[in-house]
């Protein structure tokens, strides 16, 4: 007699499970979903998201073209999406462009495998297909580069056609010329080096864009203590993070009852002492200038004007670090020892005046490289985005002046790694074949979706971009401008071999990773335990 068993509960009751079909066709649906809300962004005519903040920050906004930010800040619950998600961070965190195109190209090929799994593709094939195809891509991404650093002005001119390039798409496509020149220079400045955080970038609301101005030395956004000297030749700096409000009692949760006002007087003025041998202390270091993380009191502040000391407070701690690094100063916290004392250098220190605010420019820092880029605009939304706009330029180009070969833009890599993708695979004789053919028109989807985006025909673009390139035209993309196809080279669309090259592979791995599940588990919640103790 057959005994009918019931299946055994693993898991917990309210831990959710998704199998095989059901699982992938989540995943397929998230990532999709995720490409479909940033495509719009892609492109020279790509528009912008507005981002509302709820909770804390309620009522705050963002607008927004850049990947990498809009999906920083959604909030998403399906994984897939979430790998999307970290894709776009990752892609930012390592060449700071090229965020929404990742997370494009990584859904259009989980787009092409979905109908490959529909119609009865193992999915191990396709990802066998598509390794084939990243691997073609890239031997066609890699053949097409071109290298100009040996020449310092063509490799100026090639920074310069990619910074703008880079701007194009963003809110300073107006002015792209302007920021390009500017973004170009600050990044020679570093000599090779790379190191951002010799750049720093001050964004002040009034005037335009236009209005913005690259100053080649480092600018604090501070003012000067009160009977302070506004002007210092050779300054000679001491960095400190350090309290410097003794001169206030606050012993936390401790009380003091005194039998007359006259004892609190003797412990004020004990207070006092104590601050002033501290501020010798700091003065024996022999330095006219003195920047602190924390806040200089009205007491200590009157000890450094009487001793003819500039003292700067409250200095943020991202200023602190550049400050530091450009001065050639070490952070300090304690000062018994000055001989120990790394201090920092600079010719002059003075104030300058941007908009209506008065800052402080120190000229002939110790880092010759340092340099600040004050961005003026209408709104702080404007300067946030234009600063964001900035920042993918800048990172752009550092990554340029590391790997200095490029490519061309405007869809020209992407339609001729898609023509390589395609003839290899008429050399497969299996199933594999089918998947690369989905991955060609997968890529064939950027100057697609670029040209959708500018309110062109596509199909027609497309088209006639994929007949250059069948002519031996390699270097024809899409001219967005004029709503037509021409040489990259001549238009000038370049960008960085380093940015298209993570395109590819990061879209590809991302693909693969969410083709291989086949199963999704969320884990049951875990339940707070109820108060004994409560009715």
């Amino acid at each position: 007699m057959a005994v009918a068993l019931n299946p055994v509960q693993i898991m917990k009751a309210e831990a959710e499970e998704e199998r095989s079909e059901t699982a992938r066709l989540s995943s397929f649906v998230g990532a999709m979903a995720v490409g479909e809300l940033v495509k719009s962004t892609l492109g020279p005519r790509g528009m912008d998201k507005i981002l509302v903040a709820m909770g804390r920050s309620e009522g705050s906004i963002e607008v927004t073209n850049d990947g990498a930010t809009i999906l920083r800040n959604i909030g998403v619950d399906n994984p897939a999406a979430k790998v999307l998600c970290d894709i776009s961070k990752t892609q930012d965190e390592e060449v700071g462009d090229g965020t929404t195109s990742v997370v494009v190209l990584a859904s259009e090929l989980l787009r092409e495998a979905e109908k490959l799994v529909t119609s009865r593709l193992h999915p191990q094939t396709i990802i066998n297909g598509y390794r084939k195809a990243t691997d073609t891509a890239r031997e066609a991404l890699v053949k097409s580069t071109r290298d100009n650093s040996a020449d310092p002005n063509k490799f100026r001119d090639d920074l310069m056609r990619i910074a703008r390039t880079t701007l194009s798409s963003k809110i300073l496509a107006q002015h792209k010329d302007f920021f390009s020149n500017l973004a170009v220079d600050a990044v020679l400045r570093l000599k090779g080096s790379g190191n951002l955080d010799a750049i720093q970038i001050i964004k002040k609301q009034g005037g335009t864009l236009g209005d913005s101005f690259l100053d080649e030395g480092f600018i604090l956004d501070k003012k000067i203590g009160v009977h302070q000297p506004k002007r210092i030749e050779n300054a000679k700096i001491l960095v400190a993070n350090t309290p410097m409000d003794t001169d206030k009692i606050k012993v936390f949760g401790s009380k003091i009852a005194v039998e007359s006002t006259a004892k609190v007087a003797e412990l004020e003025l004990a207070e006092k002492e104590k601050m002033k041998a501290k501020v010798q202390k700091i003065l024996s270091h022999n330095i006219n200038v003195f920047f602190n993380r924390q806040l200089i009191y009205n007491y200590p502040e009157q000890l450094f004007a009487d001793a003819g000391v500039m003292a700067i407070e409250h200095t943020d701690f991202d200023g602190m670090e550049r400050l530091a690094l450009v001065t050639g100063a070490e952070i300090v916290s304690t000062f018994d020892h000055p001989e120990l004392v790394k201090m920092g250098h600079c010719d002059l220190i003075e104030e300058c005046i941007v908009g209506e605010d008065r800052m402080l420019r120190l000229s002939g820092v110790k880092l010759g490289e340092a340099c600040t880029v004050v961005l003026r605009g209408a709104t702080q939304q404007i300067l946030d985005e234009a600063e964001r706009s900035l920042h993918d330029a800048l990172c752009v180009l550092t990554q340029t002046v590391k790997e200095t070969r490029t490519v061309f833009g405007g869809g020209c890599s992407e339609t001729l790694m898609a023509r390589a993708v395609m003839e290899a695979a008429g050399h497969v004789a299996d199933k594999e074949s089918l998947a690369m053919e989905s991955y060609a028109r997968a890529l064939l989807m950027i100057p697609t979706i670029i040209a959708d985006n500018a309110g062109y025909d596509s199909a027609q673009l497309v088209s006639e971009l994929k007949a250059a390139h069948a002519e031996g035209k390699d270097t024809w993309g899409l001219n967005m401008d004029a709503g037509e196809t021409g040489c990259m080279n001549e238009i000038g669309i370049t960008e960085s071999f380093q940015v298209k090259r993570q395109v590819l592979l990061s879209a590809a791995e991302a693909a693969e990773m969410i083709l291989r599940v086949d199963d999704i588990i969320k884990a049951a919640p875990r339940k707070r335990e109820q108060d004994r103790g409560m009715c």
